[in-house]
């Protein structure tokens, strides 16, 4: 299997982080009769899928056409996951999107956008992509497999809470948030290069 692949599917998941916010999504669904709950997940599921499907396709010709290279989306990328990662490793009360209890039913928001389909996870479906346009099939389907990996953590997130607790999910969380720190450095440290390397 192609290791690009399977680090698409990895960086999509971290980013997406469907374990840490396995608290904000029970909040989130709180007040959703529980014969609904599964209908409301797949539609949120399924409107954040298309939501990245379309930076995935088109963001990057978007932004070509403000005359955004490469070298400045990858270090940019990288900017936003940093900041994404250093969120997650210190969390301040409120700061998450999404954080608190909702009102109703909820409607792409906060679950769709921006607890799965944040600026991150669109920066990084826009970055893969700008990787190897050729490869399209290839990304698209490992942004489907992070998907149903959040799917799957949306059906299961009582259990997940219940079985693990809070502290084991938040320290889970700062892991997470550890390598996509890594992550996010060598995206950025990338970016420079390509932008030190074309300039001269």
């Amino acid at each position: 299997m192609d290791g690009r692949f399977l680090h698409a599917v990895l960086l999509l998941i971290l980013v997406t982080d469907p374990l840490g916010n396995i608290p904000l999504f029970i909040t989130s669904l709180e007040r959703v009769a529980p014969a609904r709950r599964n209908r409301v997940i797949v539609r949120e599921v399924v409107v954040a899928f298309l939501i990245l499907l379309l930076a995935m396709i088109g963001g990057r010709g978007a932004l070509g056409v403000l005359g955004i290279g490469d070298a400045s989306l990858k270090a940019a990328g990288g900017v936003i996951l940093l900041l994404i990662a250093i969120n997650m490793i210190f969390p301040a009360a409120g700061a998450r999107m999404g954080e608190g209890p909702s009102e109703g039913e909820p409607l792409v928001v906060p679950i769709a956008v921006p607890l799965i389909a944040g600026p991150s996870a669109i920066a990084t479906a826009m970055l893969i992509a700008a990787e190897d346009p050729a490869k399209m099939p290839l990304w698209i389907g490992a942004l489907a497999i992070s998907m149903a990996v959040t799917m799957i953590s949306l059906f299961m997130s009582a259990t997940f809470k219940r079985l693990l607790g809070v502290q084991l999910l938040a320290a889970i969380e700062r892991l997470m948030g550890l390598v996509l720190t890594a992550v996010s450095i060598d995206m950025i440290m990338s970016g420079a290069a390509a932008f030190f390397r074309t300039s001269l």
